[in-house]
């Protein structure tokens, strides 16, 4: 295999032995305040065609600069709208797949920490056909060797070259399995770059694969070795963001309840989706003495560790008052209130607590400026009428009076987060709206099964969210089907 040199840093724009323009004496020195020559920017070669004014010459050099510069420029802003590392990576293998003149190729992200995550994307390869690339010996590819080539991160040392294969049938020393796939999948030629910067290190790399034999040439190269660079820091921006979103989402994951417990006449479904930024939305259900069963939802003000340590503190005392007197909605969230004011002055929180007595179908609830229930059944879906109320440490004493509720056999009742609301984007009303028309679409084959509901109304009110909230809040439902 060659592997070809990355261009360097190009030339000054001004060549040494101008020919005379308009009058002017290429020998006399250039004025103190001339600029110097732009980076980035390949030098322009002496003009050589005979006949051809160099002015001409001069103007169709600056005219395919500014065209480089305007198409990098382009695909950079396209680049810099992707909020996923996947979306990127994709952004790049086209933008990558244009600059080079190639039609396909895959892009494998493998941050050489080890620490993750690690996948590969294709560009006009289906899933199937990267799994036949990757039967290929990972020491044969180009890509392996990028990635493999390179050395620990916190060891400085020179990026790789790009590697070149022109022609994949009359390459020396080819693995003969890297020739067998070539041939199968229809690809005669390959340039491989590697997603790595000093700076950032290896993250991953690239590979576009040509129909015929063919390489880039100088221009294409200089071009995608700029776009590399900065995707590679773009790509590791993302990778930081990533990270840390996946850490606050185990945190949170870990401070909620592992799994919901049995209680004999209720059923339980819960869904957590965090945000980006790691809320303070909880979820909760605890038996209680006698057969019954506390269930409870809540937010707390702000984001990041702070709030994730703040709603794991509220949500432990939450059970103890629950567990003291849980029978009494209003003590529990009364107590609750004075825990908030007393130690974490600087927050607010929403919540809504709920003694349930699935047995006799009957349940009391107080909620502290928390979204009102929704009751689910087959002869109807209404909200829960609940008194208006300020959330938990706004005012210095909080007091809202209870509601009770017996559900039909049958019937579920839904309790979520402010999160599931805002994230439609849509006004309170509307999202009020929205909620209700979801529940009561819920298939009647449904409806009998809580996890079944749950995953209904998210589907219906948030469509492209069934991962991780990608930005914007916490979101939890929490539904109890009572027989």
């Amino acid at each position: 295999m060659a592997s070809n040199a990355p261009v360097g840093k190009p030339a000054d724009m001004s060549a040494p032995h101008m020919p005379k323009v308009a009058g002017i004496d290429p020998a006399a020195p250039s004025p103190p305040h001339t600029t110097g020559p732009l980076a980035g920017v390949p030098a322009a070669a002496p003009p050589s065609d005979a006949g051809v004014p160099p002015g001409a010459l001069i103007q169709d050099r600056l005219a395919s600069w500014v065209s480089d510069l305007t198409t990098l420029h382009e695909l950079t802003e396209r680049l810099i709208r992707s909020a996923s590392l996947d979306e990127a990576l994709r952004e790049v293998l086209g933008a990558g797949a244009a600059l080079v003149g190639a039609r396909r190729g895959m892009a494998v992200l493998e941050p050489a920490d080890g620490h993750g995550p690690t996948s590969t994307i294709g560009l006009g390869l289906a899933h199937a056909d990267l799994g036949t690339i990757e039967t290929v010996p990972r020491s044969a590819t180009s890509y392996g060797r990028l990635l493999d080539g390179l050395p620990d991160p916190d060891r400085p040392a020179r990026v790789p070259d790009p590697i070149t294969i022109r022609d994949l049938r009359t390459e020396e020393g080819l693995d003969p399995r890297h020739r067998e796939v070539a041939a199968r999948l229809g690809y005669a030629a390959s340039y491989a770059l590697p997603l790595a910067t000093e700076e950032a290190g290896r993250l991953g790399a690239v590979v576009w694969l040509y129909d015929e034999p063919a390489e880039p040439s100088e221009r294409q190269r200089h071009l995608i070795g700029l776009y590399g660079r900065f995707a590679t820091e773009h790509l590791a921006r993302l990778l930081q963001v990533e990270r840390a979103r996946t850490r606050l989402s185990t945190i949170s994951e870990e401070l909620l309840p592992h799994r919901l417990p049995r209680v004999p006449g209720v059923q339980l479904a819960a869904r957590h989706r965090t945000g980006p930024q790691g809320g303070g939305d909880w979820y909760d259900a605890l038996p209680l003495p006698d057969g019954a069963l506390g269930l409870s939802v809540g937010s707390v003000s702000g984001t990041g560790p702070s709030a994730l340590a703040a709603m794991g503190r509220l949500r432990a005392s939450l059970r103890a008052y629950a567990v003291m007197e849980g029978e009494d909605p209003v003590a529990v969230l009364s107590d609750l209130e004075l825990l908030l004011r007393l130690t974490e002055p600087a927050r607010s929180a929403t919540a809504l607590f709920a003694y349930a007595e699935p047995a006799q179908r009957h349940i009391v609830l107080a909620g502290a400026g928390h979204a009102p229930p929704l009751v689910i059944g087959d002869r109807r879906t209404e909200f829960v009428e609940t008194s208006l109320s300020a959330p938990l440490g706004m005012l210095s004493c909080w007091e809202a009076p209870s509601v009770e509720l017996s559900p039909a056999p049958g019937e579920t009742v839904l309790l979520y987060t402010d999160g599931l609301l805002r994230r439609t984007g849509d006004p309170v009303d509307r999202a009020f709206a929205r909620l209700h028309a979801a529940a009561s679409g819920v298939p009647k084959a449904d409806r009998s099964d809580p996890d079944a509901i749950v995953d209904h109304v998210l589907r219906a009110l948030l469509p492209e969210e069934t991962a991780p909230v990608p930005d914007g809040e916490d979101v939890v439902l929490l539904a109890a089907r009572f027989a």
